[in-house]
């Protein structure tokens, strides 16, 4: 028997069918998730928003198992039960962070190979804060553009919460980065988190980015583009990519990258990839690898979680109207 009180209905984020982020609907009586063997019950304390959970949502994902679906990817919070095996050894009140799905609601059944433990002198916040975003952070310089120093790359919404990942883990490689960002807070911003350049998309007057990055390149381009952003940015992209050099699209903030010849990638011979965290976190160590790596960069303050704010769960159509509003910089939370 479990020693930590599990109530038999929770507060949880449903979504019914495929919409805006008025579909989101909250309540306080949803069933509490059935365990099966090898996985464990997480009370979940706070939950990441995240744009992908926006592609859910919209339709541009399909969802997993039909509707109606519980939003969110990653939590943090405390194991309230373990089922049947258990050879990673977790126990009732762990300090856990996951990642996985069904995280806008109070608990949730878990893979335990999905769950990590959160180190002592890490907050839940910063835990799940840096958890999602991190990771794909450091699988796009690490594995997705192996990024060397001396290299130029471009980040696209470097003020966002991935961006600003990316722009301090790259100043830390000795890269030159070029961001860009919406209006002078966010260039501010960036540049704060390791950006050499910070270009203002949104600026109206004087050349457009694609212009601007060529000139700081000398004409030449960038080693690498780290593109979240999608359908607003993707031929940009190409046009400032060197010859030889990388476009490694990663999000549709935007919308996605639409279908287009192949042809294109060869007047400068041209690599692209469509890069997914989830790929690249399959086996247990290679989420160990990773979790760990984001955690202790966390831990010794390599790594500053900016957060946005921190919503209530019930709020969550609020978190979703901001995010895809463009009027955040950092990671949006929900406290459940």
């Amino acid at each position: 028997m479990s020693s930590i009180s599990i109530p038999a209905k929770m507060k949880a984020i449903l979504v019914p069918q495929h919409g805006g982020a008025d579909v989101l609907q909250y309540t306080e009586s949803q069933p509490q998730p059935k365990l099966s063997d090898g996985q464990v019950l997480v009370k979940n304390n706070f939950a990441g928003v995240n744009f992908i959970d926006t592609y859910f949502r919209t339709g541009l994902y399909p969802p997993p198992d039909g509707f109606p679906i519980i939003l969110g990817q990653e939590a943090a919070g405390t194991v309230a039960k373990v089922a049947g095996s258990n050879p990673l050894g977790f126990k009732e009140g762990d300090r856990v962070v996951w990642i996985f799905r069904g995280a806008y609601a109070e608990y949730t059944a878990v893979p335990e190979d999905r769950v990590v433990k959160i180190p002592a002198e890490l907050s839940d916040e910063h835990a799940v804060g840096g958890f999602l975003m991190g990771m794909t952070a450091l699988s796009l310089v690490k594995e997705a553009y192996p990024v060397k120093k001396g290299d130029t790359v471009l980040v696209h919404a470097a003020a966002g919460g991935m961006g600003l990942l990316l722009c301090q883990i790259l100043r830390d490689l000795d890269v030159t980065v070029i961001g860009t960002a919406g209006g002078p807070e966010k260039c501010a911003l960036a540049k704060q988190n390791g950006a050499t350049h910070v270009i203002d998309y949104k600026s109206s007057s004087g050349p457009s980015w694609v212009e601007q990055v060529l000139k700081l390149t000398d004409g030449k381009g960038v080693d690498c583009t780290f593109d979240g952003v999608g359908k607003d940015t993707w031929e940009g992209s190409l046009e400032v990519a060197k010859r030889k050099s990388k476009v490694v699209y990663f999000g549709n903030a935007s919308g996605a990258v639409p279908p287009f010849n192949i042809a294109k990638l060869s007047a400068k011979n041209v690599s692209i990839m469509r890069s997914t965290l989830m790929n690249y976190i399959v086996t247990r160590e290679e989420l160990e690898d990773y979790a760990t790596s984001v955690l202790d960069l966390i831990k010794v303050g390599k790594l500053n979680i900016r957060i946005h704010k921190t919503y209530p769960l019930k709020d969550a159509v609020e978190a979703h109207n901001d995010l895809e509003g463009r009027r955040t910089t950092g990671k949006l939370l929900l406290k459940i």
